[in-house]
């Protein structure tokens, strides 16, 4: 499970209010050491060196686009009106939140005293500039803008009190606001032009950003006035990009760097609880690592080659012989850490004889060279993959996909791309599969994912149905699931809705999305959030 203690310490401050006794209870139950705990006295002091191999975002304010290298980042300087810990909404920016009977108003109380690192003061009024700036098409938003489209109108009450009219009840809009995505920004800073809020946004959390050097690194101090209960320890963070993992990984071993993010799995095989070098596994919410089969155009509008191509894919040995035991295989599109995850593992096996009789049914015949022939055309399969989110091991595994499909008489082009191009690639319908990794807190996910709407692009330009299913019978299931706060009737909702999307043949799941950091042994206190980024904001080092 996701370690989120830092909500769940958010939630023990808004619980310290309710009186002596309940405090003594609180506290006690809220003394629980993160995944990097140590026996030491914390120190205060030093900067840690965070390295990552994500590519480097292009903006820093996360309402902007909505990647997840952005939340890595925004982490340390935004925060959220919502915490989740166990999967329940816990108190934040927030205090506590009261919806309406029919379920489209919701109203949030905010926490008083807070201010954003600029010295504006958190209030109403910025939690409704921070929803507009979302939901503007200026802004180019995409993952922010996907969660928060239910809200119509969000209306400053008092200067505490936000009321949300919605268009349609909405059960997942609390969990969405526990996301960096969505996180409040100072309104002060959102009305400087967007490339100068995309150089140094601001928030409340225990770091501000002081500098960005472009391709190499972005400095963070400590906001000696941070609102939690405990300040930040650490001076300040130095995170760098650094694209290589060997090189990432070397930097860590000679204590150059203190955290890095997108292991290779021997160096994950390689860290020790009790050696030099540890890993924190962190397994994202949301989808799973999965790829997606293109339905709207080109051969797998055919339900028969997709059946085939899923059937021709040879995926449990390539993950065993190459991530060394570190991930498993997922035969649901839910990662495993969502309770509501559903998986049918009778549809995805490796049947080389069935791919070739359905392709032979379909009409594709053996041509020169093995690949497979129709009307004149070959049986060929664009795969554009982004070399900034796929580790060397995950593309050496669509290499070895792309070895078993040709076996059965496809074509897959492998198409090695920057995190740009590859937006682009998709942007313009230029794929037929692709692996498109997406987080988002629990199992609304899957109505941003396979929503037919969602075929529409958002303000960004990337529309998140890349499968491009368009079933309205799935709608309504996704819809239905959207609107219920009954819990029953949600899982039931969301297990019919899974059952539609695995055997619609346009996804081949693969494994969870994977999330591991390794940090020296000389780092402690590192917390995760929600979306499953480290927070430093009560980390120290014991140099």
């Amino acid at each position: 499970m996701i370690l989120d203690r830092v909500q769940k310490r958010r939630a023990c401050v808004a619980g310290s209010i309710a009186g002596a006794t309940a405090l003594l209870v609180t506290l006690a139950a809220c003394t629980g050491s993160g995944p990097s705990s140590a026996s030491s006295t914390p120190q205060s002091g030093g900067t840690l060196t965070y390295a990552s191999g994500d590519a480097e975002p292009t903006c820093l304010d996360p309402h902007v686009g909505g990647n997840y290298p952005q939340a890595l980042l925004a982490s340390q300087y935004i925060e959220e009106l919502v915490g989740l810990h166990d999967g329940k909404p816990t108190p934040s920016l927030a205090t506590k939140w009261a919806t309406s009977d029919d379920g489209k108003t919701l109203t949030f109380t905010l926490r008083d005293g807070v201010h954003f690192t600029d010295g504006t003061p958190f209030d109403a009024a910025a939690v409704v500039r921070n929803i507009e700036h979302v939901q503007d098409p200026a802004t180019a938003s995409s993952t922010g803008y996907l969660a928060l489209q239910s809200i119509e109108k969000a209306t400053a009450t008092d200067d505490h009190t936000v009321t949300l009219a919605l268009s349609r009840p909405d059960s997942a809009l609390l969990e969405s606001f526990s996301q960096a995505w969505v996180g409040m920004e100072s309104p002060k800073a959102l009305d400087r032009p967007q490339q100068t809020n995309c150089e140094s946004p601001v928030g409340t959390g225990p770091f501000r950003i002081t500098d960005w050097k472009h391709g190499d690194r972005v400095t963070l101090t400590k906001n000696d006035d941070y609102w939690g209960s405990t300040k930040p320890r650490l001076a300040g963070l130095d995170w760098r990009f650094i694209p290589d993992s060997t090189s990432r990984y070397a930097a860590l071993q000679s204590g150059q760097v203190d955290v890095i993010d997108n292991a290779q799995p021997d160096q994950l095989k390689a860290a020790s609880v009790k050696g030099t070098i540890r890993d924190l596994d962190a397994p994202r919410p949301g989808a799973s690592n999965r790829l997606e089969l293109n339905s709207g155009h080109g051969v797998f509008q055919d339900e028969a080659v997709r059946k085939a191509f899923i059937a021709g894919a040879q995926v449990e040995p390539g993950i065993r012989s190459l991530f060394l035991g570190t991930a498993k295989r997922s035969y649901s599109v839910l990662s495993s850490v969502e309770p509501l995850a559903y998986s049918d593992k009778r549809l995805f096996q490796y049947d080389p004889a069935t791919a070739k009789r359905l392709l032979d049914d379909a009409g594709w015949k053996v041509g020169a060279g093995g690949v497979r022939e129709k009307d004149g055309r070959q049986l060929t399969v664009t795969f554009p993959v982004s070399t900034n989110q796929s580790v060397p091991a995950e593309r050496s595994l669509f290499q070895q996909i792309q070895a078993s499909e040709a076996e059965v008489g496809f074509t897959v082009k492998l198409e090695e791309l920057d995190l740009s191009s590859w937006y682009a690639a998709l942007a313009k319908n230029q794929y037929d599969v692709v692996s498109a990794p997406y987080t988002k807190v629990g199992p609304d996910v899957l109505r941003i994912l396979y929503d037919s709407a969602s075929i529409t692009p958002a303000p960004s330009g990337y529309f998140a149905n890349l499968a491009q299913l368009d079933d309205p019978a799935l709608d309504t299931l996704l819809q239905q699931a959207a609107q219920t706060s009954d819990s029953s009737t949600r899982a039931d909702l969301y297990r019919q809705a899974q059952k539609t999307i695995l055997e619609s043949r346009t996804v081949l799941p693969l494994y969870d999305q994977q999330n591991h950091f390794l940090y020296r042994s000389s780092v402690h206190g590192i917390e995760t959030t929600p979306v499953s980024t480290p927070w430093f904001g009560t980390a120290w080092i014991d140099r």
